[in-house]
């Protein structure tokens, strides 16, 4: 037992250790490129040089951790790789904006699965649990990304018409289009002025405006700004009040908008029958587990694991079903 919460504990000190080591390294990385270095010997806080004595002593350790991690580093890109051929990976953490590179983000999951194995041996004395860890790790980690981009979609969504309003305004005053999207990301706030702002660095490396816009759109995969690509690529080839199309495409997507959020509310009553219902079997069983503890013991070993298991997957596939049923695309 003691074993299994020391590995638990190795386990999850790695992603901490881990992501310590990257976030430092990152800002060895800034530091070095705006000539904010102040040498091993100096205090980080003060500016002023530190002890000699104990300064190579220091350098050579962060050294040390810092090339455990790189090697670390690549050799899970490498396996990502050869895995991933599509580069699912790195764009799904793109459009999250986790800052992960997909082996830093393998390696994360993977400390994270490693405690939750030992901790799950720990708490049934079962070794047949271990496995459950690292599979609950890679699927908690998915939906984390997943979550993540959906809520960035969504905000997106929302703020989309009025960040048009606010181009087209810019345009009727007689400013360029390019200008217009930069004075939007001023206004604007996070996401819809970061994505904007790509398109703007994008363009000023030489790339067409409507090109940066393109993979804008397929990058938040928002059918709306789709549209609105679409129609700048015509104005842009037939010609046309560019001002007045941005004004009825801000005015057509609030329209959406509010009859999306329509069904929203129409639907919510679904949603938390989904929710309640998925819900009540765990809280049953946790119930079980503190009142009778003995009552439940013998779905930690054998065909118990396997019922449990049996369980899960029912109540996910109850969950999903009634989630699809709900989900109405306007």
């Amino acid at each position: 037992m003691l074993l299994a919460l020391g590995v638990a504990l190795a386990g999850l000190g790695l992603m901490a250790a881990f992501l310590v080591l990257r976030r430092r390294a990152e800002r060895d990385a800034i530091d070095d490129l705006l000539g904010l270095s102040l040498g091993p010997w100096t205090d980080e806080v003060t500016g002023t040089a530190g002890d000699p004595g104990r300064g190579p002593d220091h350098a050579s350790d962060q050294a040390t951790l810092g090339g455990l991690a790189g090697r670390a580093n690549n050799l899970a890109d490498q396996v990502v790789k050869r895995v991933d051929r599509r580069h699912a990976l790195g764009l799904s953490l793109e459009r999250a904006r986790v800052p992960l590179h997909p082996g830093e983000y393998v390696i994360v999951v993977g400390a994270a699965g490693l405690g939750a194995a030992a901790l799950l041996v720990w708490m049934t004395g079962s070794v047949l649990a271990a496995p459950v860890g690292p599979v609950a790790a890679a699927v908690v980690g998915s939906q984390l990304v997943r979550r993540r981009i959906a809520k960035r979609r969504k905000a997106f969504e929302a703020q989309l018409p009025d960040a048009l309003g606010l181009v087209a305004s810019s345009l009727s005053a007689g400013h360029t289009f390019l200008r217009a999207i930069q004075m939007m990301c001023e206004e604007a706030g996070p996401p819809i002025a970061e994505e904007f702002a790509l398109v703007v660095a994008e363009t000023r490396l030489g790339d067409p405006l409507v090109d940066a816009l393109e993979r804008m759109a397929e990058r938040m995969q928002v059918r709306d700004m789709d549209m609105v690509v679409q129609a700048v690529r015509i104005q842009q080839t037939v010609g046309g009040r560019l001002a007045t199309l941005l004004h009825t495409l801000s005015d057509f997507i609030r329209s959406r908008s509010e009859l999306r959020r329509e069904v929203m509310v129409l639907t919510a009553e679904g949603r938390m029958s989904a929710f309640v219902l998925a819900g009540l079997v765990p809280f049953l069983f946790a119930t079980m587990v503190v009142l009778n503890p003995g009552y439940v013991a013998p779905l930690y070993k054998g065909w118990g694991l396997v019922l449990l298991g049996g369980c899960t997957l029912s109540v996910l596939a109850g969950l999903f079903t009634i989630l699809r049923m709900v989900r109405i695309d306007v």
